[in-house]
C-alpha cells in the first residue's frame, strides 16, 4: 500500500511536479465533472457561454462606441471590443471560479490526500471550453467584418498561455485566501468588476497617455489584451513600454500566488 507522509517543512513553499503527474487523471476527472455539473439541467446550455460575451460586446459598442463615440484606430468598434473580451472573460471566469473550487470541494479536500493545488488548476482549465466557444464567434466576426488573418495570429498561442497563467496565479491566492476568509468569494465578483474598467476592455490603449502607459502596464491584463488585438486585428503599440511590466507582473502573481497556496495548504483540511 502507498502511504504519504505530510510534514511541514523549513523549505520555500513549491509544488510537487511528481506529484501532479501521478495525479493527473484525476485533475482530468476534476475538469469532467465541472463541465457536466455546470451544464447539467440547463434550458440554453453551452449557447450561455455565447450569450454573455455578445451581450457585454453589445452594450459597450452603444454606451462607448455610438454615444461617447471612443476612437476604435480603424477597425470595427465592436472587434476592438471583442477581441479584449477573449482574453478577459477568460482570465475572470478562470479566477472567479478557481476562488471557490476548494470551499466547493470541501468533502474532497477533507477525506483523502491528494495535491490540492489540482482543484483550482481543474477550473482554470475548465474555463477554457468558453474560451474555444467565444474564439469560433470571433472568427465568425472577423470573416464578417471581412478582416483578413495577419500572420501575427500564429503567436496567438503564447498569449493564451500567458491568459492561463495569469489566472492560476490569480486563482492560487483567492482559492487559498477563501479557505481562511469567506468574504472572498464576495470580494471577487466586486474585484473583476473594477478591474474591467481599468483595463482596456471598452476603449484603445492609445487614450492613456503614453507616459503614463508603463505604470499602467502594471495591471497585466493590459499587455495581454494589447497583444491580442495585435495577433488578431493587427493593431500596433508600444511592445517595449507594456509587455516588460504587463509579464513581469503576471510572472509576479504567479509564483506568490504557487508559494502561498503551497504554504498554507497543509491547513485547509482543518479550517475548511
Amino acid at each position: 500500500m502507498h502511504k504519504t507522509l505530510i510534514k511541514n517543512s523549513t523549505r520555500p513553499a513549491w509544488f510537487n511536479l511528481g506529484e501532479l503527474w501521478e495525479c493527473r487523471e484525476l485533475l482530468y476527472f476534476l475538469i469532467r465533472r465541472n463541465i457536466k455539473i455546470r451544464y447539467s439541467q440547463t434550458f440554453i446550455g453551452v449557447l450561455w457561454v455565447v450569450l454573455q460575451p455578445v451581450t457585454t460586446m453589445l452594450i459597450f459598442s452603444v454606451i462607448f462606441g455610438r454615444f461617447a463615440k471612443l476612437p476604435s484606430e480603424g477597425v470595427p468598434y465592436t472587434m476592438l471590443v471583442f477581441s479584449a473580451l477573449l482574453p478577459w472573460n477568460l482570465f475572470a471566469g478562470a479566477m472567479s471560479g478557481a476562488s471557490t473550487s476548494l470551499v466547493m470541494n470541501r468533502n474532497l479536500v477533507t477525506k483523502i490526500y491528494f495535491p490540492r493545488i489540482i482543484v483550482p488548476m481543474a477550473k482554470v482549465i475548465e474555463s477554457m471550453l468558453d474560451f474555444c466557444i467565444s474564439f469560433v464567434i470571433l472568427l465568425g466576426m472577423m470573416l464578417f467584418y471581412k478582416i483578413p488573418i495577419n500572420r501575427a495570429i500564429v503567436a496567438l498561442p503564447v498569449f493564451i498561455l500567458w491568459v492561463v497563467i495569469l489566472a492560476l496565479g490569480a486563482g492560487f491566492w483567492a482559492s487559498a485566501l477563501n479557505v481562511k476568509y469567506r468574504d472572498v468569494t464576495y470580494a471577487i465578483p466586486f474585484l473583476a468588476q473594477i478591474w474591467l474598467y481599468v483595463s482596456p476592455v471598452a476603449y484603445s490603449l492609445s487614450l492613456i497617455p503614453r507616459k503614463w502607459q508603463g505604470i499602467y502596464s502594471l495591471n497585466p491584463v493590459v499587455g495581454i489584451i494589447e497583444c491580442f488585438r495585435w495577433s488578431l486585428l493587427a493593431k500596433e503599440f508600444d511592445f517595449m513600454t507594456v509587455l516588460p511590466v504587463s509579464f513581469i507582473m503576471t510572472l509576479i502573481i504567479f509564483i506568490t500566488g504557487v508559494m502561498y497556496f503551497c504554504h498554507t495548504e497543509k491547513t485547509f483540511a482543518d479550517i475548511i
